[in-house]
C-alpha cells in the first residue's frame, strides 16, 4: 500500500490542483461576462434611449454597476453557484446560476428604489435581460470544455467503489462508459469474506470495506462510491462517514438504480431514512396527442423546406445508374406493425443479393450489419450517408404516422424476430428518423449500446428531451461520426 500511496501522490495531487481551480474559473468567466454585458448595456441604454431619466447612464452604471456585479457573484456563491460538486453534469449548476441571478435583479431593483438611487431602468433591463442568459452560455461553454478535456485524461478523479464485486461492475461499467463524467475508477473495496483480488471486469481490489478510511488515503482518492453489498447496517455506514470526513474525499451512494432519468426519480426523507421513490416508465407518454402532432407539424414544414433538395438527390441517383431513387425496405414500428421505410437509395440495385455474402465475410451475427467501405455503395450515396440526407423521405413516414421524428431506430422483422422479452420495449413507441443512437455514435455503437439507448429514451420519454435530442442531431449530422 505504501508503494500505491507513491507512485500516485505526485500525479493526484497535479490533478487535485486542476479540480480546485475550476470555481476560480467559472468565477473568472462570470466577472468577465458581467462587465462586458455591463459595458454593452451602457451602450444600448444610450443609443435605443428606450427609458427617459433624470441622470446620464454613465454616471448611475459606474457607481451601481460595481456593487451589482458584486452582490451578483455572492448571491451566485451563496446558492452553491461555486462548488465543486457542480460542474461537469446534471442541470444542478445551471439552476443555481439562474435562481440566484434572478434574485440579484430582484435585489438590486428592491435596493434602487429603496434608497431612490436613480439607476437607468433601460441598463437594468439590458443588463439583466442579456446577462442571466449569457452566463448560463458561459457555463455550459466552460462545461464543454471540462467534459472534452476529462474524455482525453484531463481533470479527472480518482474513484474507489466499495460493495460487492457484482455492484462493483456494475457501476465501472457506467463510468468507463460515460468517460465525459471525469471518474476513474482506480479499485475496489469489498466485503471481509471475499478473498478475491479483482473483480469479474478487472478492478482490482484494494481491500476490506471496512477498512476504507485508510485505503481511501493511501490510493490518493477523491471520491468513493458506496455500492450495493458496502454495508452491513447503517450504523456501519454513519461510523464510515464519520472517519472520511477528516480526509478531502467526496462520498456518493450508488443505489442499485441505473438508467432511470432524474425527473422520476423522487428523495424523500421520512424519519431520517431517504426513501428514494421511482415514477413509473413514460412511455405509454410518447404516445399521446402531443407528441404525434409535433410529429406532423414538423414533418410538414420539414418537408416544405427539404422539398427542393430532395428532388435534386433524386435526380443526380436516377441520372448516376439509371436505378430508381427511393429505397423501399421493411421495417418494424410499434407494437410490432411492420411498414414500408422509405430511404434514397444509396447502393447497387442488387445489394441485397450481395448482403449474405458481406455477412459471411465480416463475421455478421446480430443486430444492425453496416461495415466502413461497403462495396455497395454509390458515388452520391457515400456523401448521402455522410449527412444522413439518404433518410429525408422518411419525413413521409412520419407524416403517415408510421415513424416518429425522434424515437429509437427502426428495426428489421428479422431483428425483431431475435427480440428477448427486455429488448421487444423498443417497440412501445414509434420508431424514429434520429434519437439517443444517432446522436451517440450511430453506427460506431456496438448492438448492446444501441439497445441500452433506446430503451432508456422509451421508459424516460419526455418532449424537453425530444427537444434536445433534435438540437444535437445537426451537430452529429454535421460532424458526420459513424456516419457510413
Amino acid at each position: 500500500m505504501t508503494l500505491l500511496s507513491e507512485t500516485t501522490s505526485r500525479w493526484s495531487g497535479a490533478r487535485s490542483r486542476y479540480l480546485r481551480a475550476l470555481p476560480l474559473t467559472a468565477l473568472a468567466i462570470d466577472v468577465a461576462l458581467m462587465v462586458g454585458i455591463g459595458l454593452i448595456a451602457i451602450v444600448g441604454r444610450r443609443e435605443l434611449d428606450i427609458f427617459t431619466s433624470s441622470a446620464s447612464v454613465e454616471s448611475s452604471a459606474s457607481v451601481a454597476g460595481p456593487m451589482i456585479i458584486a452582490g451578483w457573484i455572492a448571491t451566485i456563491a451563496l446558492a452553491g453557484g461555486y462548488k465543486k460538486d457542480v460542474f461537469g453534469a446534471g442541470t444542478d449548476e445551471y439552476r443555481r446560476v439562474f435562481n440566484a441571478s434572478i434574485i440579484a435583479a430582484g435585489l438590486s431593483g428592491v435596493g434602487c428604489y429603496l434608497a431612490k438611487y436613480d439607476l437607468s431602468r433601460g441598463f437594468f433591463l439590458l443588463a439583466f435581460g442579456a446577462g442571466i442568459p449569457t452566463l448560463l452560455v458561459g457555463r455550459l461553454l466552460l462545461r464543454r470544455a471540462v467534459q472534452q478535456a476529462r474524455k482525453h485524461g484531463s481533470l479527472r478523479q480518482r474513484v474507489l467503489i466499495a460493495g460487492s464485486r457484482s455492484h462493483v461492475d456494475e457501476i465501472a461499467a457506467v463510468l468507463r462508459r460515460e468517460t465525459w463524467l471525469g471518474y476513474e475508477v482506480i479499485g475496489a473495496l469489498t466485503p471481509e469474506y471475499d478473498l478475491a483480488e479483482e473483480t469479474s471486469s478487472g478492478v482490482p481490489v484494494l481491500g476490506n470495506t471496512s477498512d476504507a478510511t485508510q485505503l481511501v488515503a493511501a490510493a490518493r482518492a477523491d471520491v468513493i462510491f458506496y455500492a450495493g453489498g458496502s454495508v452491513g447496517a447503517s450504523s456501519q455506514f454513519r461510523c464510515s462517514l464519520w472517519d472520511l470526513e477528516l480526509h478531502d474525499v467526496q462520498v456518493v451512494v450508488a443505489p442499485s438504480v441505473t438508467d432511470i432519468s432524474a425527473e422520476r426519480i423522487r428523495i424523500r426523507p421520512v424519519a431520517g431514512l431517504p426513501l428514494i421513490h421511482v415514477d413509473p416508465p413514460t412511455w405509454s407518454d410518447a404516445s399521446r396527442w402531443g407528441k404525434r402532432l409535433f410529429d406532423i407539424i414538423g414533418s410538414s414544414l420539414l418537408l416544405i423546406v427539404f422539398c427542393p433538395l430532395m428532388a435534386a438527390i433524386a435526380t443526380q441517383i436516377k441520372v448516376n445508374d439509371q436505378g430508381p431513387a427511393l429505397f423501399r425496405q421493411t421495417r418494424t414500428g410499434r407494437e410490432g406493425r411492420e411498414f414500408s421505410c422509405l430511404k434514397f437509395r444509396t447502393m447497387v440495385v442488387d445489394a441485397e443479393t450481395k448482403l449474405a455474402a458481406l455477412h459471411q465475410q465480416a463475421g455478421y451475427s446480430e443486430g444492425l450489419f453496416k461495415i466502413h467501405d461497403d462495396p455497395r455503395v454509390t458515388s452520391p450515396g457515400r456523401w448521402l450517408r455522410r449527412f444522413s440526407l439518404d433518410e429525408l423521405p422518411q419525413l413521409i413516414n412520419v407524416l403517415r404516422g408510421e415513424m416518429s421524428l425522434v424515437g429509437p431506430r427502426p428495426p428489421l422483422p428479422h431483428e425483431v424476430a431475435a427480440y428477448d422479452d427486455y429488448t421487444s420495449r423498443r417497440l412501445r413507441v414509434r420508431p424514429g428518423m434520429t434519437g439517443l443512437w444517432q446522436v451517440s455514435g450511430r453506427s460506431d455503437l456496438t448492438w448492446s449500446e444501441t439497445i441500452r439507448l433506446d430503451l432508456y429514451y422509451v421508459d424516460n420519454w419526455s418532449m424537453l428531451q425530444d427537444l434536445t435530442i433534435l438540437f444535437r442531431t445537426l451537430g452529429a449530422v454535421l460532424g458526420a461520426r459513424g456516419a457510413y
